[in-house]
């Protein structure tokens, strides 16, 4: 690997890191935190990277990747809440849940059917693009361009 301080890693990498996970977290200050558990995981585990089994770029991805999916996993409380701390304000939340999965569903029928079932089986059913592309008989390529279609899409009506 080619000497690279660490202030160029961050500077070539972080915009995109923080766009990827910014994508997929709650909120920005989420996703700035997560971007900083990135790049020391980064610095951390750089005497290790072998250039000959991955690009940079793409090894950084996968810490980003594996970071964002802890997130998620360690982010559900472990324990439900009681009956009894019901409030009004839980009700509100509750009907804003709803509309929002309303207006995903609302938007995800103006998807054509193949689009649909990629975002379905990505999200819902958790398999990865290549999973997808063996399971619906589409070359690779187009999954990932459907998938990115799609993706913008949704979010073009749901913003």
């Amino acid at each position: 690997m080619t000497e690279l301080s660490f202030d160029a890693l961050y500077t070539a990498y972080r915009e995109k890191v923080l766009a990827y996970l910014t994508g997929r977290t709650a909120c920005r200050e989420d996703a700035e935190d997560l971007c900083a558990e990135v790049f020391t995981e980064v610095i951390r585990c750089l005497p290790q990277y072998d250039a000959a089994k991955a690009s940079l770029s793409t090894w950084i991805y996968q810490i980003t990747r594996f970071t964002l999916i802890d997130y998620l996993r360690t982010r559900h409380p472990s324990e439900p809440l009681g009956e009894d701390l019901a409030a009004a304000d839980d009700l509100a939340e509750d009907f804003l849940s709803r509309q929002t999965l309303e207006d995903l569903a609302a938007a995800l029928n103006t998807l054509e059917q193949e689009e649909r079932d990629i975002i379905v089986l990505r999200y819902y059913s958790g398999r990865t693009l290549t999973e997808i592309s063996r399971l619906t008989g589409i070359s690779y390529g187009m999954v990932k361009v459907k998938h990115k279609r799609a993706l913008h899409s949704l979010r073009a009506r749901l913003a």
